[in-house]
């Protein structure tokens, strides 16, 4: 008690020692959130409301702890002291809370964490009570009222003093200025870094996360102007509460907003590298992220309000069990989802069959794969089948082969199928996309209507759409090599041979070929093959993906006339 009022009660005008008070009472049962500044001054006037304290009227302490005394309680103490009694009577009810003292292991004696964690309640009850002792506080609300009218001072509406209104309304109008005020430039800035980064983001995103920043600032504006107007009690604790509540939701969805832009931004660069690995990761990191800032933001505003989450925690502690089990599939999954990335038997837009589904991979969750089918559908595969199914993924092909028959006539000649077989192995040494090291182009049936070529090649590419592309150039060539070599296509027919009983001599239809007809055929064939492809696009550049543009398309009319085809003509004229 000495210290505590020779530290709060300073000689000579000087101001009061707060360190040397504060740690005259223990708080271990006061909430985080609380002020110790506050409670040790609310104490002090609660001690100034009761009596002059006579210090040499307390018990020694050196007495009392020789005689193994731990407690001594200060207030209330009816039978030695007839002001405590004074004191209950003008209250008109007992004390809320006491006041007691609490030897510590080392010998200190100190106020106890029962009187710390009363003394809110204490205050309030005693605040109507004149102060008898000490040394009066000046709190910010007292300094304000000096300047003030006595009108606006002494009326009171609903707890609260008329000027304390006028107060509240001032710091509403402060922090929305100050959020308006940094919420343009900001956003103007973090566009700015972005596109510095040589990333694109889209603009509502960029606008969200600075909106709901600069509101946390504004919340901060706030709680720091709250204090001026020295609330206490009741409209303390709902005004200083839902300030409180404001800023931690919105610190939360600032948090969750700053985690989706840095994860649209790794997202972008992700999408640019050559690696697939970083796009499965950024979505699972950016989940987590968004998990532990809600998680935190939960336990920091149950602090902030005083609530005890502990035996919510004890609860969830004795469920856990029963959680386990009904999480099993959740936890099989989610363990499915590291073994996924650590294998990686797939990425990001790869195209894979799993079982009956397949499609591109679009996505991988800490639950489950989504895949998205060639019917443009989504299906959803938990990650706990993935590590036990077979995987095929087409996606990691290097080539994609393609097989099928030419059919020509029958009366085509060997040096025209030979020439013809010649070329078409030409083109495929020169096209853009096919594999060089191995292809297959043979006469290879003599089917009932056609003399069938065997076309075995592969396509290097990446999707569908090229292979598609890179086939049809290929055919479109192969249709303009049977032109240039006199080759027609044959097509199912029937021939209807009567029957004559004079014999003719067999007339031989093809000559027999000399040492170097083989090797003339096959010339022919590769000049003609030069002749189809030697103006191609593709001879100077290789193809790039294929872009799917909106149209109408816009025709260009100098190359139309260069094509020596009238695209203006009527076709339905006439008709």
């Amino acid at each position: 008690m000495r210290t505590f009022l020779s530290a709060m009660n300073p000689e000579q005008g000087r101001q009061g020692d707060l360190d040397k008070a504060i740690p005259c009472l223990d708080f271990s049962r006061v909430p985080s959130g609380d002020d110790r500044e506050t409670l040790a001054k609310r104490l002090y006037k609660i001690i100034n409301r009761i009596e002059l304290v006579d210090l040499a009227a307390l018990p020694d302490a050196e007495k009392i702890t020789n005689a193994d005394q731990t407690r001594f309680q200060y207030f209330p103490n009816r039978r030695d002291n007839k002001l405590h009694q004074k004191v209950i009577d003008d209250l008109g009810a007992d004390p809320v809370s006491k006041i007691v003292f609490d030897r510590t292991s080392d010998g200190r004696w100190r106020f106890d964490a029962g009187t710390a964690a009363g003394i809110n309640a204490l205050y309030e009850q005693m605040e109507p009570l004149p102060e008898v002792a000490g040394t009066k506080f000046i709190t910010h609300a007292d300094w304000i009222e000096r300047y003030l009218p006595s009108t606006i001072v002494e009326q009171i509406w609903f707890g609260l003093k008329a000027w304390q209104w006028i107060a509240l309304l001032l710091i509403i109008l402060i922090g929305v200025a100050v959020e308006y005020a940094i919420h343009l430039p900001l956003g103007m800035a973090t566009t700015r870094v972005i596109h510095r980064r040589g990333v694109t983001v889209e603009k509502p995103t960029v606008t969200r996360t600075v909106r709901t920043f600069s509101l946390f600032v504004a919340a901060l504006v706030w709680l720091f102007l709250i204090q001026f107007l020295s609330l206490t009690g009741t409209p303390e604790k709902i005004l200083v509460g839902a300030v409180k509540v404001f800023a931690i939701l919105a610190a939360m969805f600032s948090l969750l907003r700053i985690t989706d832009l840095t994860g649209e931004v790794f997202a972008e660069k992700a999408r640019n590298t050559a690696t697939k690995i970083d796009d499965v990761l950024v979505p699972l990191l950016r989940k987590t992220v968004k998990i532990f800032v809600v998680v935190m933001s939960f336990v920091y505003g149950a602090q902030a309000l005083d609530l005890n989450i502990w035996p919510l925690v004890a609860s969830l502690g004795l469920g856990g069990v029963a959680f386990a089990f009904a999480a099993k599939d959740t936890v099989e999954n989610f363990f499915g989802s590291i073994a996924v990335l650590l294998d990686r038997p797939f990425d990001v837009g790869d195209w894979i069959v799993v079982g009956d589904t397949e499609g591109i991979v679009e996505e991988v969750g800490f639950r489950s794969t989504r895949i998205r089918t060639f019917y443009n559908s989504q299906v959803t595969v938990p990650n706990a089948n993935l590590v036990r199914a077979v995987v095929d993924n087409y996606g990691r092909r290097k080539y994609r082969r393609w097989k099928t028959y030419i059919g020509v006539q029958y009366d085509t000649t060997p040096d025209q199928l030979i020439a013809f077989t010649e070329g078409i192995r030409e083109l495929v040494r020169t096209h853009p996309l096919t594999r060089k090291d191995y292809f297959q182009v043979y006469l290879n049936d003599f089917a009932d209507s056609s003399l069938n070529i065997l076309v075995y090649v592969f396509f290097e590419v990446d999707d569908w759409s090229i292979e598609l592309r890179e086939r049809e150039r290929l055919f479109i060539d192969i249709v303009r090599l049977a032109d240039q070599l006199g080759i027609s296509f044959a097509f199912p027919t029937r021939t209807l041979h009567l029957f004559n009983e004079q014999h003719k001599d067999h007339e031989i239809q093809h000559p027999l070929p000399g040492q170097s007809a083989d090797h003339c055929a096959q010339t022919h064939g590769i000049r003609a093959a030069h002749t189809v492809t030697q103006e191609q696009t593709w001879q100077s550049k290789k193809p790039g993906p294929v872009v799917f543009a909106e149209g109408p398309t816009q025709l260009d009319p100098v190359k139309q006339e260069s094509d020596g085809l009238d695209y203006t003509e009527d076709r339905t004229a006439g008709a």
